[in-house]
């Protein structure tokens, strides 16, 4: 019997477009189509919550693609299964390419066609290319390209192009071989423009002999092509100057707001936007209008989202985001850092060290170096270590490690020695055995790594796994997947196996609440190797809390 073979091919816009996977899943998945060897004796169990087993299927590779479509590959068929994993739909001489959320890719050969996620076929495996949005789909054939609107339920010609694509906000930009570009989704199909460009979801940037403009999702002109120069901020906000006028402008779905005009200078500097009136800097501008407007400022430069105010009267201040000061003016501070828990790391003179709201200074500058705190304790630097200071100046955690983090939920990561460890706030070391790399997951946990292997550690440190797998993924509350080998299992969060080294492939269906497992047809010795290698972790766990 031939092995079922799947494809998956992803540029790297397309895998941020795909909903309901991480990075790490498409790992796992490439590195399982690319190893896996089919067995007659095959079969997938399927587990309830309480990994209770319900019932086995004979064959296929089970794809749960979210939004509950699980899809079948066996052989060069694909099935639509329903929550009971039994075939409602199958496709014929069909594989895999990607899944778009509605849109399935497939393709045969060179070619590619698509489904939509409920099973029905709106393009025949006869195209060069797909791409998506949303409802539609655009396909290339030689140069001729064609878009499927699914509202429509039709597929119309749009043209022969040297190439097209979907903009963000959903029109389709194409451009012709002398290179001119075009909108034919918009009323004017034929219309020319120098440049299409596409900044934000909303609005395309369009520049013609006239000057640059807005065009909308519909193709028409929010904002005429008479501008000078205009410069996209943020979201939908953009910066524009018509002669000697300058524009901040939130452009919307019907038209371009106009949120602030003046005929003083406005310019991004250092990465601040900044007004000049009569030749001085005088205001602050957000994306719609004035931050701050105050006399007497030097210059502004920000820090993080945050912004340093100098005065010429040797003052500095800290303004945040919102306009408000964090830290009024004061002359005790050159620089002065985002803070936390009300303390602020500042360079005072020629050193380091924290002022509160007023420009106070709270502790002393002493430091070559500073953080800012985090549950009570901050990380300071002298020469090339650092160590962990209170708020009543007291160093709590001498200057030991070559970097450090946070603390959170009283654990924080450091390096020593050229490795990285765990540390509580007294400064002990929580993994017997320190990583070459410590990361912090989403979900608060600790991702531990060394030689190319990877392990876990709780929120509060403890260790779950140390690095023997490659693969370990946290799927829910007291469910780990991890893999050794070739071989996939699940334990909880004891470090203890809820499924055994032993399967090709687990699948958590969440919609559905069951677990998937393929089984082998034997233990591999890749399994019984780690097993054992567990049992002997896990004795010296619990000898060392002994």
């Amino acid at each position: 019997m031939r092995k079922p073979i799947i494809i998956f091919t992803f540029t790297q816009k397309e895998v941020y477009m795909w909903k309901f996977y991480s990075l790490p899943f498409f790992v796992a998945m490439l590195l399982f189509i690319g190893t896996i060897e089919k067995a007659n004796s095959q079969v997938w169990e399927v587990f309830d919550q309480h990994l209770n087993l319900e019932k086995k299927i004979s064959h296929g590779n089970i794809h749960l693609l979210g939004n509950s479509l699980r899809i079948n590959a066996w052989e060069n068929d694909l099935s639509f299964l329903g929550p009971d994993y039994e075939a409602f739909a199958t496709l014929d001489s069909a594989r895999l390419y990607q899944y778009l959320e509605p849109w399935i890719i497939i393709h045969n050969g060179d070619k590619f066609g698509a489904f939509h996620e409920y099973g029905e076929q709106v393009l025949p495996t006869i195209y060069d290319e797909v791409a998506t949005y949303y409802n539609l789909l655009l396909s290339k054939k030689g140069n001729a390209y064609y878009v499927y609107d699914r509202g429509k339920k039709n597929t119309q010609s749009i043209g022969e192009f040297s190439k097209a694509r979907f903009a963000k906000n959903g029109q389709v930009i194409a451009q012709k071989a002398d290179g001119s570009y075009l909108l034919p989704l918009s009323e004017s199909p034929d219309h020319p423009y120098i440049s299409l460009t596409d900044p934000c979801q909303d609005v395309i940037i369009a520049e013609e002999a006239t000057g640059y403009g807005l065009i909308n999702r519909h193709g028409d002109y929010i904002l005429d092509p008479i501008i000078d120069e205009i410069k996209h901020l943020d979201d939908n906000y953009f910066f524009a100057r018509n002669e000697a006028e300058y524009l901040l402008i939130n452009a919307l779905s019907t038209d371009a707001d106009i949120r602030y005009n003046s005929f003083h200078k406005i310019s991004i500097e250092n990465d601040v936007m900044v007004e000049y009136i009569h030749g001085k800097l005088r205001r602050i501008m957000k994306n719609d209008g004035i931050l701050l407007d105050i006399v007497g400022m030097d210059s502004v430069r920000k820090v993080d989202d945050y912004y340093n105010v100098h005065f010429r009267d040797q003052k500095t201040g800290l303004l945040n985001p919102q306009g408000k000061w964090e830290v009024r003016p004061t002359p005790s501070a050159k620089k002065i850092f985002p803070g936390n828990e009300g303390l602020f790391g500042a360079l005072i003179g020629e050193d380091f060290g924290y002022i509160n709201s007023r420009g106070d200074t709270i502790i002393e500058p002493v430091f070559d170096q500073v953080k800012g705190f985090s549950e009570g304790l901050a990380e300071v630097r002298k020469g090339q270590l650092w160590g962990y200071v209170n708020r009543n100046n007291q160093m709590i955690i001498p200057f030991s490690f070559e970097n450090s983090g946070p603390f959170s939920h009283g654990v924080a990561i450091v390096a020593q020695e050229g490795r990285i460890n765990l540390i509580n706030q007294r400064g002990e070391l929580l993994l017997e055995n320190s990583c070459e790399r410590i990361s912090k997951t989403s979900d608060g946990y600790y991702l531990l790594e060394n030689e190319g292997l990877l392990g876990m550690a709780k929120p509060d440190g403890q260790l779950i796994s140390p690095p023997v797998y490659e693969e370990i993924r946290r799927e829910g509350p007291d469910q780990i997947l991890i893999r050794k080998r070739d071989v996939y299992g699940m334990m909880n969060e004891n470090g203890d196996f809820e499924l055994p080294l032993f399967y090709s492939q687990i699948l958590f269906d969440k919609d559905n609440d069951r677990i998937l497992a393929k089984s082998q047809s034997s233990v591999s010795k890749a399994s019984e190797e780690t097993t054992a290698e567990h049992s002997q972790n896990k004795k010296k766990k619990k000898n060392k809390g002994a």
